[in-house]
């Protein structure tokens, strides 16, 4: 990947589409400290650095934010609502058949699909930015949301100052979706995904940089100091193992038959199709995690800490074991739908058979459709439980090892795997451009 760098910077036109992510990945962070007039930032902050203080909901947008959301600002909201709102626009595009008609109209479809998915997106960042006002508002009464007009706190007044922050939170996110369009189109790889990156790499570099400002703290700081060293080994050990699965492929030999067309024989030669391992990355726990998140999202919409909220935090908060055995049957759930999104048997079956193709061993038609479906299924159930372990384990060991050093918190299941995704997708995209700028030189 360094050498992929290094041989990217020394291409004029690959480097400015570099600085010019950077720099928009800088306006961004830039916008994740600026304070949103009329809040008070420290009790937010102490309210979600207590245990239990906040809820699962509002620390995964915090964690996927860069700590926007604990220090009241002006990116408070983020990327999430687009996220969300993407989600959204594939599961209806395979129901209602509109917009299935216009996924398969090229470009000028995708346009107006991906038009459609950003008012979406603001409709879903006013449901959540009028959450996120309640919950900071419960923080101290009406001590997080101050009025605007002289300092009254009649109830007008407060009306409209929370109005005023809801409509800040949805610019602030809006403007981030802006950004992450630009870098799309403009930089190297895809905006969305690096500025979630970006912000999951920030909240890790806080935790690890408020863990060593514990060890300064303490009587003796050898034990954070410990404790920090091994959850950066117990991390690159993950990462190493994400890596690994990510890029495992079960290759399905195909073989096809020599043709004579003309004086010219064709075919005969072997080929393969890659099945990937975890062919659906994160989408499964996103998918199994939004599922869990929503009723908690309405419950403490319109019955804060009322006892439906407790309940919901009890028995399906992130610590209990129900929440853990029910994440793992949504993601082997989603996991299969997801994969009979990406992996058709019959289309694939149907092209082999066309180009002349067929598997060793079986009859084509039906019986290559079996087969395939028959590997997908496996395929499948191996990265739904590679993906339960991925959700699971990291957050028992960091919990139960670095929870002192104040590193519990600071990756998520979905962090971990988006992160790597991200880093892959990113060298991949670096290598393609320099391909490509390789076969121009060549046609030159």
């Amino acid at each position: 990947m360094f050498e992929t760098l290094k041989a990217a910077f020394t291409t004029k036109e690959i480097r400015v589409k570099i600085l010019m992510t950077l720099f928009m990945l800088l306006v961004y962070r830039i916008g994740c400290y600026i304070p949103i007039p009329g809040l008070d930032a420290a009790s937010i902050m102490q309210n979600f650095n207590s245990e239990g203080g906040a809820g699962s909901f509002l620390q995964l947008l915090n964690a996927v934010n860069g700590n926007a959301l604990q220090n009241g600002t002006l990116f408070a909201l983020g990327i999430l609502p687009f996220i969300n709102a993407f989600i959204i626009m594939q599961l209806v595009t395979l129901i209602i058949p509109r917009l299935d008609a216009l996924s398969k109209e090229g470009e000028s479809g995708r346009r107006k699909i991906t038009q459609i998915t950003r008012y979406v997106a603001i409709g879903l960042g006013i449901v959540q930015a009028v959450g996120i006002v309640i919950s900071w508002d419960q923080v101290g009464g009406d001590g997080a949301v101050m009025s605007f007009l002289l300092g009254s706190e009649s109830p007008v007044t407060m009306f409209f100052s929370k109005a005023f922050i809801v409509l800040i939170l949805v610019g602030g996110s809006t403007f981030v979706m802006w950004i992450g369009e630009r870098i799309t189109e403009y930089g190297i790889g895809n905006g969305t995904s690096l500025i979630i990156f970006v912000g999951i790499l920030s909240s890790v570099a806080s935790a690890i940089i408020n863990g060593i400002a514990t060890a300064g703290s303490v009587a003796d700081p050898t034990v954070t100091i410990i404790q920090i060293i091994g959850f950066i080994a117990v991390l690159a050990i993950i990462f190493y193992f994400i890596v690994y699965v990510d890029l495992a492929v079960r290759k399905v030999t195909v073989q096809y038959a020599k043709q004579v067309k003309g004086n010219k024989m064709y075919g005969g030669q072997a080929s393969h199709i890659p099945i990937k391992v975890n062919a659906s990355g994160v989408m499964p726990i996103i998918f199994a995690s939004s599922f869990l998140m929503f009723p908690q999202m309405i419950i403490s919409l319109f019955w804060p800490n009322g006892a439906a909220d407790q309940f919901y935090t009890k028995w399906f908060g992130v610590d209990s074991w129900l929440y853990v055995a029910v994440m793992a049957v949504l993601i082997l759930f989603f996991s299969y739908f997801y994969a009979q999104i990406q992996f058709d048997p019959e289309d694939v079956a149907r092209n082999i058979q066309q180009y002349g193709g067929f598997v060793p061993g079986i009859r084509a038609g039906k019986p290559t459709v079996d087969y395939l479906k028959k590997i997908n299924n496996r395929i499948t159930f191996f990265g739904a439980v590679f993906l339960s372990v991925i959700m699971i384990l990291p957050t028992i060991l960091f919990k139960t090892l670095f929870a002192s050093a104040g590193m519990a918190n600071a990756f998520s299941a979905t962090g971990l795997l988006i992160v790597v995704s991200v880093a892959l997708e990113f060298n991949k995209q670096l290598e393609s451009q320099l391909m490509m700028r390789h076969y121009k030189g060549f046609l030159k």
